[in-house]
């Protein structure tokens, strides 16, 4: 991911196309997909400014700076792949315990005693739950849970953290499981 300016974010990708007439699969980076058509211009990694318009569930139509919209299906192709980004700055603020994940990368996280453990530098969400990968004398990767990070104060960039003695899943590991985690 190439981001095109400072603070952009993700906020969707294209993916192949969908019939013949210039419409793609668009996957939303965002929890609910309308954010991205309600947004407006958002921006590939080279700056160019595209429009969206949803016409079904995860299918939507693309349009380019003028207001063309992509009119065929080899024309869509060429697209697979293209990342769309919006400035911070242009998203509603998260609601309570939610973050942003750019707005967690770079603070410093420390020990509940003060610590310093080094520096968040990636958010890793695959699906089954958030973890922070901290760099710092030794790479540390925790849960995104209220246990392992109970404090988060983004005016001071820090975030304290609890490192889990051992994470243990319950249940079936190759279905649905709980994760239970011991500090």
């Amino acid at each position: 991911m190439t981001a095109p300016f400072p603070n952009a974010i993700l906020v969707a990708t294209v993916g192949r196309p969908h019939g013949v007439r210039g419409l793609v699969r668009l996957h939303a980076a965002t929890e609910d997909p309308a954010t991205i058509e309600a947004l407006g211009d958002v921006r590939d990694a080279q700056g160019r400014a595209w429009r969206v318009e949803w016409r079904g569930s995860g299918i939507a139509a693309l349009f380019d700076a003028d207001g063309r919209e992509i009119a065929d299906r080899d024309a869509a192709a060429r697209l697979t792949n293209l990342e769309l980004f919006v400035a911070r700055e242009r998203l509603p603020d998260p609601d309570g315990d939610e973050f942003y994940h750019v707005d967690l990368i770079g603070l410093a996280a420390v020990t509940p005693e003060g610590e310093a453990l080094g520096v968040v530098n990636v958010v890793h969400d695959y699906g089954a739950g958030v973890s922070l990968e901290i760099a710092g004398a030794r790479s540390l990767i925790v849960p995104f849970t209220k246990r392992c990070v109970p404090e988060i104060d983004l005016p001071s960039k820090r975030l304290v953290v609890v490192p889990p003695v051992e994470i243990e899943v319950e249940g079936d590991p190759s279905g649905p499981g709980d994760v239970a985690v011991r500090a």
